[in-house]
Formats: C-alpha cells, sequence, structure tokens
C-alpha cells in the first residue's frame, strides 16, 4: 500500500480506483474518438442487445449507473457519430429505444478490446484479470454494488 493510501477509509480507496481506472479507459479509448462514458455506454448496449434486448435511455441508465439526462446526451452525440441508432419505442412514444449501428458495433468490439488489454495490465498486482485473487476482488465489489443504500442518518 502506498503511503498516500495508507490510514485511508474504504470510500476513500474505492473513489481513487474508479478516478485512476477512469483516467486510463479514458486515454486507452481516446485514439478511438472515445470518453470512458461513451465507452461504457455502448459496451453496455453491446452486452444488452446480446441479451436480446433494445434498451430504452432510461434502461440504459439504469444498468450502467449513469444519469438518464446524461444518457440522452450521450446517445445524441453517439447517433451523430453514426454508433447508435435511436428510435422512438412504438409501445410508449416517451421512450427512445437504442440500438448499435454496424459501425457502432465494430468501433465497440476495437474498444472493448484495447480495456480488456488495460483491466488485464491494471489487475496485474492481483494476478491480472483472470487471476483468483481477481475473481474474488469481483465478488466483493459486486456484494458492496449489490448492498442496499441505507437512508441517511438523521442527527
Amino acid at each position: 500500500m502506498s503511503a498516500a493510501s495508507a490510514g485511508s477509509t474504504p470510500g476513500f480507496l474505492v473513489w481513487r480506483l474508479s478516478m485512476k481506472w477512469r483516467v486510463a479507459v479514458d486515454r486507452a479509448v481516446g485514439p478511438l474518438g472515445l470518453t470512458h462514458a461513451q465507452y461504457s455506454l455502448l459496451g453496455s448496449l453491446l452486452d444488452m442487445e446480446r441479451s436480446g434486448l433494445r434498451p430504452s435511455q432510461r434502461q440504459l441508465a439504469d444498468h450502467t449507473g449513469l444519469e438518464p439526462l446524461y444518457v440522452s446526451k450521450l446517445a445524441r452525440a453517439l447517433e451523430a457519430a453514426g454508433l447508435i441508432e435511436r428510435v422512438r419505442d412504438p409501445a410508449d412514444t416517451r421512450a427512445v429505444q437504442l440500438s448499435l449501428t454496424a459501425h457502432g458495433r465494430e468501433a465497440t468490439r476495437r474498444a472493448i478490446a484495447v480495456v480488456h488489454k488495460l483491466l488485464d495490465q491494471l489487475l496485474e498486482p492481483l494476478g491480472g484479470l483472470d487471476g483468483q485473487r481477481t475473481e474474488a476482488f469481483s465478488r466483493e465489489l459486486a456484494a458492496l454494488l449489490d448492498a442496499p443504500p441505507d437512508s441517511p442518518t438523521k442527527e
């Protein structure tokens, strides 16, 4: 553990790690014309499409943990770049469904390959992407993400 991390709270360490990784992913996908947030949206959309879904912007926001308004803004930019298609949901005209274009699917696959290599490097201290410690770390993170937040404490 670095001197800067010694004595830090778990919350601070998670925040610092997320910032470190976000910057690393931004740098890795930048040459592909993407930001970390755009990559997260595209990768999630590809994953949802593989499951047979054509998600709404709201469903994609829920899946990624991004704010719906931010997903809308990202989706418009990705549509303008020819990476996704936005169409009105025939069952609910207020909702917009998203899907990858052929160009978007290929760009997403390239970005996933780049990020996969990056994650293997970032996770090297735990044995790499396929390491046992990484699997345990992932389970611990999933448990934290699955835990419902407590209501704010009243003083």
